[in-house]
Parts: structure tokens; sequence; C-alpha cells
């Protein structure tokens, strides 16, 4: 079967909600990447046949089609489609699903790959609220055939989060500890330039915003739970935040007739789906296919990456899945990082490889959970 190779994968720093990036149109962030790309790898953006963004909540300045937009905003070839894809926070993950597919089938030589999100511009959740006003309270209730099957209770990622919790046990001190740990990760990687291959400074904004430094478990301890009784704190959720992220994959055709090197090989790809009310489960179900499929273990893995949309999420599936937790996220994760929805599949997938190639690994899998209960893994191979 044909391969399909990574040449490049970058990202702009993460804005922390309302910082840098915040007043940043997501069109001219996502073509801020799309450029990065291209001046990276000396590639003539004309053989591109298709860019490919994750974007969530496309209304407003994320509308028509953002992926389009942000080629355009970059000054690419007319000819060159686009199209943005929602697979709630996996969108950019899938999105290189997509290209690989496209790649492996001989249908497509040279895909852009990426996501975008202004989240500050864009509050999660507009896309629902906006068509209250249209009379619709939510996506779901509205549905016979939904509400025969999952009944009127709330759809909630923060329910499923707490309700993961409790299913597996997971204390309050457990999720704060974790959350110290991705905090204290992600600022040594900071220090040490570990993510200075991936990000493109986008003027002034040059480092990721959202890490806090010195926090103790006791001013953790002392912040509200976000329910009456619960476990979970703002402290132990992802940061709201602002970013783009992009990766260029190609056939081996490509990497010969354009003398391109790439960084890694796509070696799996999956998707699975769970309980979409307890929502945020699959990244375990779907580890579990993608693992059994390939023939491999976790401890297979040099690196692996597993967003941290909620603490309970990736310590629930350290319960099922017991990897070596000294590779997972080793530099900090989306509770100290940030989590730009549509972006954070390729920021995750940028973060793996290089990691990879800094630490001389030679398999990397990720994994992240997904509105409707579902998870993609993709497994990379470092060349």
């Amino acid at each position: 079967m044909p391969e399909a190779y990574i040449v490049d994968a970058l990202r702009t720093p993460i804005g922390r909600r309302k910082g840098s990036l915040a007043g940043v149109h997501p069109a001219d962030l996502g073509a801020h990447v799309i450029k990065a790309l291209f001046e990276r790898t000396d590639l003539d953006p004309a053989v591109v046949d298709d860019c490919i963004f994750g974007c969530l909540d496309t209304i407003g300045p994320q509308a028509g089609d953002i992926a389009r937009t942000c080629w355009l905003a970059a000054g690419m070839p007319l000819h060159v489609p686009g199209v943005t894809i929602d697979r709630q926070c996996g969108s950019s993950q899938q999105a290189v699903h997509f290209a690989a597919q496209g790649v492996m089938s001989g249908t497509a030589d040279v895909i852009v790959a990426g996501g975008v999100q202004n989240m500050s511009a864009i509050p999660i959740g507009s896309a629902w609220r906006v068509a209250k006003d249209l009379g619709f309270a939510d996506p779901f209730l509205g549905s016979v055939g939904w509400v025969e099957r999952f009944g009127t209770e709330p759809v909630s990622q923060f329910t499923g989060a707490e309700n993961i919790a409790r299913k597996w046990d997971i204390s309050r001190e457990d999720m704060e500890r974790f959350a110290l740990q991705s905090h204290a990760r992600a600022a040594r990687a900071i220090d040490e330039g570990r993510f200075d291959r991936e990000i493109v400074p986008f003027g002034e904004c040059t480092t990721d915003e959202g890490v806090r430094r010195g926090s103790t478990m006791e001013k953790l301890a002392s912040l509200k739970t976000l329910v009456p009784d619960g476990r979970m704190s703002a402290a132990v959720c992802s940061q709201i935040s602002d970013g783009a992220s992009a990766l260029l994959v190609v056939s081996e055709r490509a990497l010969k007739e354009y003398g391109l090197e790439p960084i890694a090989r796509i070696h799996h790809l999956s998707c699975r789906g769970d309980d979409p009310l307890l929502m945020l489960t699959a990244p375990i179900p779907a580890t579990r296919h993608a693992l059994k499929k390939t023939g491999m273990s976790i401890h297979d893995m040099d690196a692996i990456e597993i967003n941290e949309a909620f603490a309970s999420v990736v310590l629930a599936w350290e319960k099922e899945l017991q990897p070596d937790m000294e590779k997972v996220n080793p530099n900090g994760g989306a509770i100290a990082l940030g989590h730009p929805l549509g972006a954070t599949g390729t920021k995750l997938m940028s973060t793996l490889i290089w990691e990879l190639h800094r630490t001389g690994g030679r398999y990397g899998l990720q994994t992240m959970c997904e509105g409707g209960g579902q998870a993609n893994v993709t497994i990379v191979e470092r060349l």
C-alpha cells in the first residue's frame, strides 16, 4: 500500500484567552502557518491538491469554509481548494487522517492538513447558542430518534468529565497533582527550547501564554469546584485558547519529484466511538483498537500525546491502558498549554513528531477525546 509522509509540522504559539492572539482574524492565524510551511520546505504551493482544516463554531469570522479562506488569505494559488471539517476537538487530527487517506489512495500527492480556532473571538459553544433565537435549545433534544435512544439528559463535556472522575474513582487531589505536573513539564519544555522547531512566532507572540509557574497543591485546593460537591475545578480543565497549526502530508512520489525530506511516516490511523453522554471515554477503546490493529503494545510507543481536555480523561485512560506516564505528554498538555479546539489535533502532532526527533524515539501515538463520544488515534514513525 502507498505510504503517507509528513514533511513538516508547525504551529503558532498558543495565545491565552484574550491574550496576544485574541484580536487576530482566524483566517490570518491559519494563513500564518500555511505560509510558514512553504517558506520552510521551499515547495511550490501550486502543486498542493487540497487544504484541509479543522474548526469548530464556524460562525462569524470562522464561517464560510475557513480552510479556503485561510489558504486565500495566505496569498496562495486560486486553483487549490480548501475544506473545513468538524470532528469536534479532534478536527485537525481528522484532517491529517483525510490527508493521509487521500495520499494513500493515490488520488492526491500533496495536502496541507491543519486547524485554526480563535476562542477569544468566538467562545466555545457559540454555534449551539446562536440557534436559540431560531427555536433550537441545543443540537439534540429536537430529534425524536435521539430522545428515544438517549433521553433528555443534557449533553455536557463538563458533566462527562465529572462522571468519569467518579466512575474511575479519580480524586480531586489526583487531578490537581496531574495539573501541576502539566504546568511544570510545559515550563521546562519552554525553558529548554523544546518547542522551538514547531513554533512559528506571530508578531510579538513568541511562546505559549497559558503556563502558570509557581502554583501549589494548596492554591489549587482553594479553588471552587465547577459543581457543588464536585471533584473538578477550572485548574484541571484545558484552557480557552487561540492558535493555528498545520502539517504537510505527501506521497512517496512527491518526495522524489520535489526533493522533499520527510520527518515522519503515518503508521496507523483510525477512529472509534463510545458513549456520547459520558462523551470523553473514547480514547480508551480507540487506543485498544489501534494497538490491536497494528499488533503493537502501548510500551512500543516512545512518546504519547493524549489531549488534556480534562485531567480525568487522561487519568481514566491511564488506569485502563497502563502506559509509562513519563512518556505521556512529556512537555505538558492542554491544561498548561491550551486547547484551541480545531487546531489542537495538528498542534499535538507537531509536538509529538518533534519530541520523537528530540529523543531519538521511533514510534509515537496521539489520541484525544471528542464531542459525540469519539476519539481519533494516529501512530507515527519518526524518519
